[in-house]
């Protein structure tokens, strides 16, 4: 007997009007001809063409002067090969060279999808029965180029969604490099990204065990300026330098609310998106406790896997994982250890769910593997659907299966609490098809989530439609762990 899922009458959609204003760059020489004419204005031109932009632009964006100024810094450079004395430029005429270099980007024109819901930290002046919660999507724009935004929402005894207003502009965070690499551990994942031995090892071996930032990037950009550089090494060096550039901290501004708040593409490794978020509330043995995620970073070409983590949603830190556990997507972490060690889910092979064990968060090897396809539903491949809730009666984990016409639909599965490669039941059913009115979209015939938690003994489960919009359902708890005892 199939289990009942009460889906809310609740649409999530893509905003076209929701823009960040990103850095613009359209090549050296146009670059350098479009600062010769901006030179060519004199200081009255400058501010009345400046005054302009601002009085169109300024509202949509905080302190986009600000932007425009860190903008035309980028291309300093550039400037002085042309024999102008930055210094000698008016603030002015600075802000109005960057704002050349300034477009604005629809971060969710395209789709607003694949929701990740965790319980927030604040649980405060709320009713009985009610639960403040933080849901992150993916939105996607122009390019598919996707990132994370979230939005913060009240669940009320009858688990019906009060979503806090959004606010009017979007925050992109400034973000922190990190300082110091560890270069056993920097040469091993160049090894999983399958970077040219030869071409790495060269560069490295000129750095010491525990080296900087800056000293690898001066050493690359050093080699990279070399005009007769071969394009093998060319790009083994870009793919160390994006190593790099994979490790840093994100600060948020605190007069931002959350939902002005977007994990815009920062690094190179992930240039063209960050894909599919599953976050959870962590729980370590101290009772300490920080939101964790997996996501994807995708730069058009390969994929690294990554952590990301917070504990007020203004600070986050954001690292590649290690192992040959971490070398698909579809990770997704346990909210808690499991005899000591963390544990994660994956799926390394695209098409089988497994499990993971580890001392620390971001190495992972020895995968298990705990389930294959069974069902017609789930024939091509089966995955997660975020992270495993803990339940009295085992690990509940929420799947994805993909059948017939690569039609994707979500079930659940139970495993055993100390030993999660035990399964002890699978629906045979789907938990959530895809509706006739939920098959159309980006990707027709989809419903997926990243990340689903429990109150008032609900399962509230959030998921896109067609990789366009998102919402949510709701299952009895007593209803679908009985029918996952009687699964087997």
């Amino acid at each position: 007997m199939k289990v009942t899922v009460v889906r809310k009458n609740i649409i999530f959609s893509p905003d076209s009007s929701r823009v960040v204003a990103r850095y613009f760059m359209n090549g050296d020489e146009r670059t350098q001809k479009m600062v010769s004419n901006i030179m060519m204005l004199d200081e009255k031109q400058v501010y009345n063409t400046l005054e302009q932009t601002l009085r169109e632009f300024a509202r949509r964006h905080r302190n986009i002067s600000k932007i425009f100024f860190k903008h035309c810094e980028k291309i300093k450079g550039l400037i002085e090969a042309m024999q102008i004395n930055y210094d000698g430029l008016s603030y002015e005429r600075k802000m109005l060279i960057g704002s050349y270099c300034t477009m604005e980007y629809s971060i969710e024109s395209a789709a607003f999808f694949n929701p990740s819901m965790v319980e927030d930290f604040d649980q405060s002046d709320l009713e009985v029965g009610e639960k403040r919660i933080i849901i992150s999507f993916r939105a996607t724009g122009e390019g598919h180029i996707s990132s994370i935004v979230f939005r913060r929402a009240i669940l009320d005894k009858n688990n019906d969604l009060q979503v806090m207003k959004i606010g009017k502009n979007i925050d992109k965070a400034e973000i922190v490099h990190k300082t110091l690499y560890n270069k056993v551990r920097f040469l091993t994942k160049l090894s999983e990204m399958h970077t040219s031995d030869k071409y790495a090892s060269e560069i490295m071996q000129e750095l010491p065990d525990h080296f900087e930032y800056y000293a690898l990037k001066n050493l690359i950009n050093k080699a990279l300026s070399d005009d007769t550089i071969r394009q093998e090494r060319r790009t083994a060096l870009e793919e160390v330098m994006w190593l790099a550039d994979s490790f840093y901290d994100l600060q948020f501004k605190h007069d931002s609310d959350i939902a002005e708040r977007v994990i815009f593409p920062i690094s190179d490794s992930e240039s063209r998106g960050i894909e599919d978020a599953r976050f959870v509330r962590f729980t370590d043995d101290d009772q300490s406790e920080k939101i964790l995620g997996t996501y994807t970073a995708y730069n058009g070409h390969a994929i690294i896997p990554k952590l990301i983590s917070t504990e007020d949603f203004y600070n986050f830190r954001v690292m590649p994982l290690y192992g040959i556990g971490a070398q698909n997507k579809n990770l997704a972490l346990f909210p808690r250890k499991i005899n000591g060690k963390y544990a994660m889910l994956s799926r390394i092979d695209g098409v089988n769910n497994y499990v993971m064990f580890s001392d620390r968060q971001t190495q992972w090897d020895n995968p298990i593997r705990i389930q294959e396809p069974k069902y017609p539903w789930e024939f091509t491949q089966i995955g997660n659907c975020g992270s495993p809730i803990w339940t009295e009666e085992g690990w509940l984990v929420i799947t994805h299966g993909v059948g017939a016409m690569r039609r994707y639909c979500i079930g659940a599965s139970l495993f055993d609490l100390d030993h999660p490669t035990k399964e002890i039941g699978r629906l045979k059913e789907p938990l959530l098809s895809p509706l006739e009115g939920e098959r159309e979209g980006y990707v027709p015939n989809v419903v997926y989530s990243c990340g689903s938690i429990v109150h008032n003994n609900s399962l509230i489960l959030p998921y896109a439609v067609s990789d366009y919009s998102s919402t949510y359902g709701v299952v009895d708890m007593i209803e679908l762990l009985d029918a996952l005892r009687r699964s087997k």
